[in-house]
């Protein structure tokens, strides 16, 4: 995929696909370089038309819903369009895209636009980008390294995929040292000349296939955060694909390959040893030497996964020269979002933890392992995923199962598969009382030491608006678990 790179914007016809927060900020920037910008969007309610109504005092057009025609707004190709700009949400196949491909018009992302915005503006040097992927822990890893940089004394700020739209932060005011930069793989998609100094892929696992079409063509989306780095490409040690990505990419001479690991590190990686977070990636005598950044107690929360987290924002942060105790202090100061392995109550002996962002298989599986023995509550929409290998890799730390959600016989299934001594209660209600009752059967499961469990492996959408809803839903019942118990 190639994209030419646009050199004057001025009196340039752009089409704006979406009218989302991120179509918002690119239609707005656009337009006040003097391009001459449309918006698309299929939807036609009271909340589009109020934002038409304000893009349209900047001379920007909007076309919403249904046209004469019958084919919607979304679907058709502006007359004279020379360049597509899209929301990270609408698929590849879109008709409006089959209308730029046959029109020899490119498509990109507000990324990709956000990229060239900052390369090419006048009397400003760009802020470099230290970039981020994976299927989980991209937002924690994000802002573990802002933080670590803002300990370093770096002006910074986490875009991307997270906070303010990033076409705003690299056309605002303020100056930037470095960004932190999230970055989806709808995103990466669109992005054909981002290269950024040092980036990172997590991790790699089954997600969104529906939009890619394949797991290779997910993957593939995922690898271009390589193409192009300057200074470092850091991968999962425990995770091949992620080094085959690296393997693959086309990078700037001298460009490295940092893994990063949970046991002892060897040359060109981090890693723990004896519970110190160590670097032999970024030292001089790499072969013989290590440099000590911080101890595990320093990552909030310890868990595994989280570790690795922290291994890969020290990474990027050392690959910017960001000194070793700006990398302890960065990791102290942070502070994770709610809904991510958050410590909610202590209730008679069992802990209760909302990992309510664990909304696919992947990061279940990563949220189980950080605990020793679980009652564990999922379930919710499935999204074409299937549940087997999670089951039984888990299983050993299973107390019990609370199933909620549309799609819990997929899970109560793979159950009874591969963990049939485990106690499981199906509970068929997704009224707004169902998340008291199922807090109510996992402390009925749990003993003593245990640790009950909101880690869906599914989306919320068939219960609740959003996972955040969820997660406070599964706060507020074990709040009233705890009044019951006081």
């Amino acid at each position: 995929m190639g994209s030419r790179q646009v050199t004057s914007w001025h009196g340039k016809n752009i089409t704006v696909a979406g009218l989302g927060v991120s179509g918002i900020s690119a239609a707005r920037a656009l337009a006040g370089l003097g391009a001459v910008v449309t918006v698309v969007d299929n939807g036609d309610g009271d909340a589009h038309r109020a934002r038409a109504a304000e893009l349209a005092e900047q001379g920007i057009e909007v076309r919403l819903g249904r046209r004469p025609d019958g084919a919607h707004a979304g679907e058709v190709l502006p007359e004279g369009t020379e360049l597509v700009v899209t929301s990270p949400g609408w698929k590849p196949d879109s008709p409006l895209f089959a209308a730029a491909a046959a029109a020899g018009v490119d498509v990109v992302g507000d990324v990709e636009i956000a990229w060239q915005l900052g390369e090419s503006r006048p009397g400003r040097k760009a802020a470099p980008w230290l970039a981020i992927t994976g299927t989980n822990g991209k937002t924690t890893t994000t802002q573990m390294l802002a933080s670590i940089l803002k300990a370093a004394g770096l002006r910074t700020a986490a875009v991307g995929n997270i906070g303010t739209p990033i076409v705003d932060v690299v056309t605002g005011e303020e100056e930037y040292d470095v960004l932190a930069v999230e970055l989806s793989s709808y995103q990466l998609h669109w992005a054909p000349s981002l290269r950024a100094h040092s980036a990172a892929v997590l991790n790699l696992a089954p997600d969104h296939l529906d939009w890619h079409g394949s797991m290779e063509a997910y993957a593939a989306d995922k690898g271009r955060i390589y193409e192009g780095n300057t200074v470092a490409c850091v991968y999962n040690v425990a995770d091949r694909a992620t080094e085959d990505l690296v393997a693959e990419a086309d990078v700037e001479e001298g460009c490295r390959a940092i893994g990063f690991t949970l046991g002892a590190p060897g040359p060109s990686m981090l890693g723990v040893v004896d519970g110190i977070l160590v670097d032999r990636a970024f030292v001089e005598n790499r072969q013989k030497n290590a440099q000590e950044l911080a101890e595990v107690k320093d990552v909030n929360p310890p868990a595994p996964h989280n570790i690795a987290n922290a291994l890969a924002a020290a990474a990027l942060a050392r690959a910017f020269g960001v000194e070793p105790r700006a990398v302890r202090d960065g990791l102290r100061n942070f502070r994770p979002d709610a809904h991510r392995v958050a410590h909610v109550d202590e209730v008679d002996q069992v802990v209760y933890v909302d990992d309510s962002k664990a909304t696919n298989t992947h990061a279940a599986e990563a949220s189980l392992a950080a605990f020793e023995s679980v009652v564990w509550i999922a379930g919710g929409l499935a999204k074409g995923a299937t549940f087997d290998e999670l089951v039984r890799k888990s299983a050993k730390g299973l107390r019990g199962v609370v199933l909620i959600g549309a799609d819990r016989a997929l899970i109560a299934e793979a159950l009874a598969r591969h963990a049939p001594e485990v106690p499981v209660v199906d509970l068929e209600r997704t009224d707004t009382g169902a998340m008291l009752a199922a807090v109510r059967e996992a402390a009925r499961l749990a003993e003593p030491g245990d640790t009950v469990l909101l880690a869906p492996a599914c989306a919320s959408m068939d219960m609740f608006a959003n996972y955040n809803m969820r997660g406070d839903a599964f706060a507020d019942a074990v709040r009233e678990l705890a009044a019951g118990k006081a």
